[in-house]
């Protein structure tokens, strides 16, 4: 059997499916669009849900693709076992009504007999157990014997996912010898062991399941096939697990290399060895695509993989930081199919350095917290971990619970695992509760999904403000509908429109459509699935009716504000990369006609030199004219020029280029002005962080950013006013007031302190003997919680040996501070206990140690009762 390599077979599959008239198309980004119920896309037919459902018009009825995928169900046996990963390729075929099992079942015969070359004899199909269709072509078309078509239940061999279309499916097995077997004289297809490994999966989608549970047969049914190319490629190479295929074991050597250990030798070494080996993929991937570490979401799944990660590089013995000298082996053995990743080198192992950097900031912080409770529990005498604490290590610190047993075992201590279980379930209970309940598509359903999928709209407001069309459809914001009534909030869809739809961070435009009958205005416009737009808006006079022909005006104002707003992004994003270096990246931008707010990848706050820097070359640029212009070409052509794409975005063959004079280049597709001095000038108003390792900046330009230094102009003048000073004397008079101020405040505290120094004489004739301890009970006026700690600390020296108890009130707070002495401890005085139950009388709560506790409460009528109730307390106290 001929040997190829991971990336021979990803083309020859591609290739094969080519040739049957499929069109290809690149992997969808991992993260998923319009689907709420996935937090990553997790397999070859998740981004073409719409196809299949009919929301969306596909490009070609058959269509072919190699999807990236991250799957985390089984993360924690990733490593422990050679089967299980996170990420994987998956090669699939697809048809949207047009060919069906017989063509999928002959194409995924020929590629596997003829293109590959596999032997028939160790092929083996399994059906599902109803599918006589499938057998017949199996047997009578292909010629495979019956007893090599096995028929399997709906577990193994049907293909649901709640409501919606649903069938069955064929997989094709493989015999990998008895080698590889469990044994047993029953082993069979369907067995658990890895002899008959399954690696083609053929959906034959012909129902549609409806709630009540029926099984409608489709009118257009279609095909969805799956196979991993991973397990694919360990078949061709006839090796032991996917870590022994070529493209991954280039990796996993790598792995050795660094921490000087060799594979297979340390049943140990090798968990670690393949955990890496597996996370460091799926983190550079997800990296590529946009997602950045955080503490939810994908976000977090990430930092997750990563801090595995670089825990095991740890167990290792691996010195320093190495994630990120990893992730330059898996883009080179994987550019060629996912240029992104060399496109992002920069982004990616900038991104991967400084969370490596974090966790081992974090991972010597939770060292530290795991001997404090090591710690506690000795002293307490206790042998066991609450759950809790382990679960706080893992979730705050990264620290694996098998780690914290570890360093417990060191210590002849345990952990409550089942406690920790709990907390762990509960965290997923949470990530579930935030996945919204979604349908089939994972979209919440509305009126528009009701939408006829051949409705299109084109745009052609890049030339026109106004223009004339024809409204096809019209929605009320429950149902479709043929007329829209004064007063009513609805939905326009006409053929062609001017209307700028919210996309890519810039909002929608605004204006009016009229018709002989009616005027609508437009609040609103909505980009949907299948090149549909949309105009949100209310029946301002009369009504608009469907076939009309209808007049749109945009309001020019508002479009050539937030154009201005557009292109200045475009300027500071490229300023960013020349001031802060290439790891800067769009993260998010929001655009419209007032400011501007811009999103990026940086991890530390700026400088105020930085923020000047970035500033001063935005306004040069704008000051310089550069012309602006706007150019559709292929991908190709645009790569070239060096074209800035964003994150997460999949662009098709051809694309719009916005080019500033070579200055800045980026793919886009909103609307701009013709030169960047009609932005007349820029001006950022703030900087500030909105997540780990994302900055933000919101700027103004235009008629804004004038009026913004109007304001602080008139803000100026109103100081000087208050002040009475010139402006240019404004920062000196400030400082002379602060220091007077500075001044008055020292004189006050010396005053306080000198007549708490009087008050504390006058209140020892308060002290009462309580079972022959000292009691000094009293509330005290004007006075703070600092204020009050003062005074109990002079008053404990005057009395020598007692306890203290002091209250305060500010209008319905009160402060309390109870100070016990060192005898008066040992006579069975606790502060803490005290304070608690005084408190309580004034609705408040606290507590703290035996000697000094303090607390607050917001009923200060009661102050004379919580004093009397001290001496009562006292007393139980006392032995």
């Amino acid at each position: 059997m001929k040997k190829y390599g991971l990336n021979e077979l990803r083309k020859m599959y591609l290739e094969f499916f080519e040739s049957k008239n499929h069109l290809k198309m690149n992997s969808f980004p991992l993260v998923p669009k319009n689907d709420k119920s996935l937090l990553l896309i997790n397999a070859g037919m998740t981004p073409l849900k719409p196809y299949f459902t009919g929301q969306e018009v596909p490009p070609s009825k058959r269509v072919t693709t190699c999807q990236k995928c991250i799957r985390t169900g089984d993360i924690e046996n990733v490593g422990k076992t050679q089967r299980h990963g996170t990420f994987f390729e998956m090669l699939g075929n697809f048809s949207f009504g047009d060919y069906f099992k017989e063509e999928a079942i002959e194409w995924a015969w020929e590629f596997v007999t003829k293109v590959l070359e596999l032997p028939e004899d160790k092929l083996y199909v399994s059906i599902y157990l109803e599918d006589d269709e499938a057998e017949k072509i199996w047997h009578e078309k292909i010629g495979l014997p019956k007893d090599r078509i096995i028929r399997l239940g709906k577990e193994d061999n049907f293909w649901e996912h709640g409501t919606g279309p649903c069938g069955p499916c064929s997989e094709i097995h493989y015999d990998r010898g008895v080698e590889h077997g469990c044994g047993s004289p029953d082993c069979k297809v369907g067995c658990d062991c890895d002899r008959f490994m399954e690696f083609w999966n053929l959906v034959f989608t012909q129902f549609e399941k409806t709630e009540d549970g029926q099984y409608v047969p489709l009118d257009f049914p279609n095909i969805d096939t799956g196979m991993g190319l991973e397990r694919l490629a360990l078949l061709m190479q006839e090796v032991d697990s996917i870590f022994d295929i070529d493209t991954i074991q280039a990796l996993l050597q790598k792995v050795c290399d660094m921490a000087n250990v060799k594979y297979k030798e340390d049943p140990q070494n090798d968990i670690s060895i393949r955990l890496i080996t597996d996370h460091i993929r799926s983190v550079s991937f997800m990296i590529s695509d946009g997602i950045l570490p955080s503490n939810e979401g994908r976000g977090y799944v990430l930092r997750r993989l990563l801090r595995r990660a670089a825990r095991h590089g740890k167990l290792l013995g691996i010195e320093g930081k190495f994630l990120a000298k990893l992730c330059e082996t898996v883009i080179e053995v994987s550019k060629e199919a996912y240029p992104e990743l060399e496109e992002k080198k920069d982004y990616i192992t900038k991104i991967i350095t400084v969370e490596e950097d974090r966790f081992n900031e974090t991972i010597d912080q939770g060292l530290g917290i795991l001997k404090t409770y090591i710690d506690e529990l000795e002293k307490e005498g206790n042998k066991k971990l609450s759950g809790e604490k382990a679960f706080k290590l893992y979730d705050t610190y990264g620290f694996p619970i098998d780690l914290t047993k570890e360093i417990l075992e060191e210590s002849n201590l345990l952990v409550d695992e089942d406690g920790f279980n709990e907390e762990m379930d509960k965290q997923k209970t949470r990530a579930r509760e935030a996945r919204a309940e979604s349908n089939y598509m994972g979209a919440e359903e509305t009126v528009y999904n009701k939408l006829d999928a051949s409705l299109e709209s084109k745009f052609v407001g890049y030339d026109n403000i106004k223009y004339s069309s024809m409204v096809k459809v019209l929605t009320n914001e429950k149902e479709i509908i043929n007329v829209l009534k004064e007063g009513t909030k609805g939905t326009i869809f006409v053929e062609e429109t001017p209307f700028y739809a919210t996309s890519g961070g810039q909002m929608a435009d605004i204006g009016y459509i009229t018709t002989k009958t009616g005027k609508f205005e437009v609040e609103d416009v909505v980009k949907l699935m299948g090149n549909k737009i949309g105009h949100v808006g209310v029946v301002v006079e009369g009504k608009i009716e469907v076939n009309q022909e209808a007049e749109l005006i945009v309001d020019e104002i508002n479009r050539r504000a937030t154009a201005k707003n557009h292109s200045a992004t475009h300027l500071l994003q490229k300023a960013l990369r020349n001031v802060l270096g290439n790891h800067v990246e769009q993260a998010g931008s929001h655009v419209t006609h007032d400011k501007l707010r811009f999103d990026f990848t940086h991890f530390q706050p700026l400088t105020d030199d930085e923020i000047r820097r970035v500033e001063e070359e935005v306004n040069s640029k704008i000051m310089e004219g550069l012309n602006i212009i706007t150019k559709e070409m292929s991908i190709e052509e645009a790569k070239k020029l060096g074209a800035m794409a964003l994150f997460g975005e999949k662009y098709g063959s051809t694309v719009r280029v916005v080019n500033m004079d070579d200055y800045s280049v980026e793919l886009c597709g909103g609307t701009h002005i013709s030169n960047t001095s009609e932005a007349g000038t820029f001006k950022i108003v703030s900087e500030t962080g909105v997540a780990a390792g994302v900055r933000r900046i919101e700027a103004l330009t235009s008629n804004n950013a004038i009026n913004y230094y109007k304001n602080l102009e008139a803000l100026i003048k109103d100081f000087s006013r208050l002040l009475k000073a010139e402006p240019s004397m404004l920062i000196k008079k400030t400082e002379q007031l602060m220091e007077d101020n500075k001044k008055v405040k020292q004189e006050n505290e010396k005053l306080k302190a000198k007549l708490s120094k009087g008050a504390a004489d006058d209140l020892l004739n308060n002290v009462v003997d309580i079972d022959g301890v000292k009691l000094l009970a009293a509330n005290i006026e004007d006075q703070d919680m600092n204020g009050l700690r003062n005074l109990g600390d002079s008053l404990k020296q005057k009395l020598g040996e007692g306890v203290i108890v002091l209250t305060t009130s500010k209008g319905s707070k009160v402060n309390l501070v109870v100070m016990a002495t060192d005898e008066a401890i040992k006579k069975g005085a606790h502060a803490g206990n005290l304070i608690r139950e005084v408190a309580g009388v004034v609705g408040g709560g606290g507590g703290g140690r035996p000697n000094m506790a303090q607390a607050g409460g917001k009923n200060p009528e009661k102050i004379e009762e919580a004093l009397e109730k001290a001496k009562d307390v006292l007393k139980t106290q006392i032995k």
